[in-house]
């Protein structure tokens, strides 16, 4: 993801979750910290002909990451998308030499849950009244190895769609 992304993710983000979608300020402020050799962000979107129709992003402290969010346009829900953008992040996270991956995911968005799952995450926990203003609780998950090569995810083809930093 680079500055000129900001504005058609800023859409996507504004359709998929219009209670409690990032600001513009705060997408420059990650993205400020994903470049150079002090980097601590990792940022992609996903690219279909001109219109991004995903993103997804992670950052790093030590030895720990945390996805902080990852997006699919609606039309492109259930293509395997989702994987690919989840396989970026965690490549990300062992570039960044990480050994776990933490994330928070709506308590109600089982679908996202079910993909965590099958690269390996396990829930450990809630944080009550994380998402406002809708005051929905976060089941908080964890990965504490890589995906084994080969996973289903690696192997998922999403014609037309390429993924870009």
């Amino acid at each position: 993801m680079r500055w000129w992304d900001i504005d058609p993710v800023l859409e996507l983000e504004k359709n998929l979750f219009p209670e409690d979608a990032w600001s513009r300020g705060m997408f420059w402020s990650e993205l400020a910290h994903s470049r150079g050799p002090e980097a601590t962000r990792r940022y992609v979107v996903a690219e279909t002909g001109d219109r991004i129709v995903g993103y997804a992003g992670l950052a790093s402290s030590g030895d720990l990451a945390d996805i902080q969010t990852i997006a699919v346009a609606r039309d492109h829900q259930g293509t395997g998308l989702g994987s690919r953008l989840l396989t970026e992040l965690l490549r990300a996270a062992t570039a960044f030499e990480c050994s776990e991956v933490m994330l928070e995911c709506r308590v109600d968005n089982v679908r996202a849950q079910r993909l965590y799952e099958r690269f390996g995450f396990e829930p450990i926990g809630f944080r009550r009244g994380y998402y406002q203003p809708g005051n929905v609780d976060a089941l908080v998950m964890r990965l504490t190895t890589a995906p084994k090569s080969g996973s289903a995810a690696e192997s998922t083809s999403v014609q037309g769609t390429e993924i870009n930093g």
